[in-house]
């Protein structure tokens, strides 16, 4: 599933291409995603302009002066630049194509994204965001901030940092990775959590982000960013993915199990 660094990636790719351009039409092959593509969102935007592309969590906010198109890639699926005559493919569900010719294009094999317009001026009041914690690189995610929200909380830690209501964008693979680098076993009661340990895993979690967006996000099997081209972060990865490998740091043999469904890996010697 692409994650956080995914989409600002897909964000940064797109917005040169897109912002201050109207819109002269919008195909929708197959609107039968998370939720139905509205059938009169066409009509509605086009001529519009579009004014900015922004993230929030994992949406991308597509901001109109009526209001704002949020974008969910979902499992597998992607937004990127292609020639207004390219080939169409079978999971080319949605075309949004400028008066100058761009074309911006949703592919979705799995169809798990959306498509969602919410009306009007204020966009933190949709039902999708308005639940929604802080953005970890933002000053509103601090050391504080984790450690009196993981008070209430007996969940493993891992568990507690991929909520989107405490803190929002930290995916499975950036999850194992930043408690890695703060040297916190994945299955320890958030409530165990030590100021300081609270401290590193703060400053873990902004710096693998702030990193794996540098490197253009992490790559997936079926993951393009918005240039066309994948990210490089996947080989810099030290522990998932790389279950009964060597630790990069004490050499014994990572441990892999599954915890609420996902692919957790940890070293049992330098977390705790």
């Amino acid at each position: 599933m692409p994650e956080l660094p995914e989409v600002e990636t897909t964000c940064r790719g797109i917005a040169p291409h897109t912002e201050q351009k109207n819109i002269a039409s919008m195909t929708v092959r197959n609107g039968r995603l998370r939720w139905p593509v509205l059938p009169e969102l066409p009509a509605k935007l086009k001529g519009r302009q579009l004014l900015a592309v922004s993230r929030r969590a994992k949406y991308l906010l597509l901001r109109f002066d009526i209001g704002t198109l949020l974008v969910h890639l979902g499992m597998s699926g992607s937004l990127r630049i292609v020639a207004p005559d390219a080939d169409i493919g079978k999971h080319d569900h949605i075309d949004v194509a400028f008066n100058d010719g761009t074309t911006l294009r949703y592919n979705d094999p799995r169809r798990f994204g959306a498509f969602v317009w919410h009306e009007g001026d204020d966009v933190s009041t949709s039902k999708l965001l308005s639940h929604l914690g802080p953005e970890p690189l933002s000053e509103a995610f601090t050391e504080n901030d984790l450690y009196q929200r993981a008070q209430g909380s007996t969940q493993p830690i891992k568990s507690f940092i991929m909520d989107a209501k405490v803190v929002v964008g930290v995916g499975n693979i950036y999850a194992n990775e930043a408690l890695f680098a703060a040297g916190i076993h994945p299955l320890k009661a958030a409530n165990k959590l030590t100021r300081p340990k609270a401290q590193l895993l703060v400053a873990a979690i902004k710096t693998i982000l702030a990193h794996a967006i540098e490197r253009g996000g992490t790559t997936l099997r079926d993951f393009v960013g918005g240039d066309g081209k994948p990210g490089y972060f996947a080989q810099e990865l030290h522990v998932y993915g790389q279950g009964g490998k060597p630790c990069s740091v004490c050499a014994k043999s990572l441990t892999e199990k599954r915890l609420q469904n996902r692919t957790t890996v940890y070293c049992t010697h330098c977390q705790r």
